[in-house]
Order: structure tokens, then C-alpha cells, then sequence
């Protein structure tokens, strides 16, 4: 299986989208009434916040990716002769 990385930013979108159908769908039911402008702050609102953890995200991992690693040489290395 291919491995892929997590994007947070993705994942709040999906979610957020998935509450507003889920909603919507219960109106549809008869579940429970849900005005026509609810989707509007909904959608909105999780967008803008996926866009934030999503900034969030790939600032935390460019600034991972820029720490130099460092080794330390208090003994000797492995031994390299055959």
C-alpha cells in the first residue's frame, strides 16, 4: 500500500462538508428543519479554518525539514573494513 502524508487542512474541509450535507439531509428527511442560509457561514467558516490548519501545517513541516540534523562523534564509527 502506498503511504501518503496526512494533511490536516484536507481533513477539516471533509469534515466540515460532511456536517453541512448531514444537516441538509435531515432536512431533507424530515428530521429537523434547517434554514437554506446555514450552509453559507458553515462552508465559509470551515474553509477558512482548513485554510489556517492547513498554513499551519506546512509551515510546521518546511520548518522539520530546514533543522539540520546533528550526529554526534564522542566514539568511533562503525567500522567500515571488510
Amino acid at each position: 500500500m502506498l503511504r501518503h502524508e496526512l494533511q490536516p487542512g484536507k481533513l477539516v474541509a471533509g469534515a466540515v462538508l460532511l456536517l453541512v450535507g448531514v444537516l441538509y439531509a435531515g432536512d431533507a428527511d424530515g428530521a429537523w428543519e434547517t434554514p437554506w442560509f446555514v450552509a453559507i457561514p458553515l462552508v465559509t467558516g470551515g474553509l477558512c479554518l482548513a485554510g489556517a490548519v492547513a498554513l499551519v501545517t506546512g509551515r510546521v513541516r518546511r520548518r522539520r525539514r530546514s533543522i539540520p540534523t546533528t550526529t554526534t562523534t564522542d566514539g568511533p564509527g562503525p567500522d567500515t573494513t571488510t
